[in-house]
């Protein structure tokens, strides 16, 4: 009795996180924060690990829907672990695919940093190496459980990691406007102004570049990074993006005079205002 009770106290657990909703402001946050599922996950993982007999016990005699071994074939906690982050990762990934349904332009950037968001958050709760504490149920203080199991670091990592790149590419669109113009294409008048066709070239760059960052910063600018680690990650990888490039290009050709009437409306957005524009983001919380 007591091997069937501790085993179906398993299976539900398992099944909770498999059948999580995946829309509602409580399960899938607006603002792309981590959701609670993740936070349950954590925790429970955190009671369970240290039972690795009394699991070891339980999986012997019973076969259960992640390992139907039985006896000495049976596998450890180890293997309910992995089961239970590969089924959050699989919600979260359903959590995220659900954002894209919504009516909203901000849906594109933030479904992959839902998943951000939370794969970090796992890494690093039960990822890291350092030694910290947390209030338990009980209010009193419990020792946090890490698992250095290296499937663990390298699954939760890797999801990350692929959002992350999804989440930038969304940013490398700055790039096209910053190129060079070839020397041969700069021909100028006689009071040192651009020539018409040689001003388009740099008016043309200048606008493009502002128009986009304007749309993906009024985008991105509302999404929700709560840990501090993450955010000065995210805002130093979007800067490595297009920011030393366009500082670059910024500074060889904001010295031409290539608009004879409206040269500060190109060039509204120096790189030290772009560079603070980056340190405001994700912070509305």
């Amino acid at each position: 009795t007591t091997v069937r009770n501790c085993a179906r106290t398993l299976e539900n657990l398992a099944k909770a996180i498999q059948n999580d909703p995946l829309d509602g402001e409580r399960f899938r946050p607006p603002d792309g924060r981590v959701c609670p599922v993740s936070s349950d996950v954590v925790r429970a993982i955190r009671i369970i690990s240290p039972f690795v007999s009394a699991y070891k016990s339980v999986a012997k005699r019973r076969a259960l829907p992640w390992d139907p071994s039985i006896g000495e074939e049976a596998s450890g906690i180890d293997d309910f672990i992995k089961y239970l982050v590969k089924t959050l990762l699989e919600s979260l990934r359903g959590k995220a695919g659900n954002y894209m349904l919504d009516n909203d332009p901000t849906a594109v950037a933030k479904a992959p940093l839902f998943v951000m968001n939370n794969t970090f958050y796992l890494l690093q709760q039960l990822g890291s190496n350092k030694q910290s504490s947390m209030k338990g149920f009980d209010n009193e203080e419990e020792e946090l459980v890490t698992f250095n199991s290296p499937w663990f670091k390298e699954k939760v990592g890797n999801v990350f990691q692929a959002q992350k790149e999804s989440y930038l590419a969304h940013w490398e669109t700055l790039n096209k406007h910053l190129t060079s113009v070839d020397k041969s294409d700069l021909n100028y008048q006689k009071d040192k102004l651009l020539s018409l066709e040689s001003g388009r070239l740099l008016k043309a760059r200048f606008s493009g570049f502002t128009e986009d960052l304007e749309r993906i910063y009024t985008l991105h600018k509302g999404l929700n990074v709560i840990d501090l680690k993450l955010r000065e990650m995210l805002q130093n990888d979007v800067r490595r993006v297009f920011f030393p490039r366009y500082k670059r290009f910024f500074e060889k050709y904001s010295r031409i005079q290539f608009s004879k009437k409206n040269q500060d409306q190109y060039l509204k957005y120096p790189p030290d205002r772009v560079d603070a524009m980056i340190g405001d983001m994700y912070e509305m919380f």
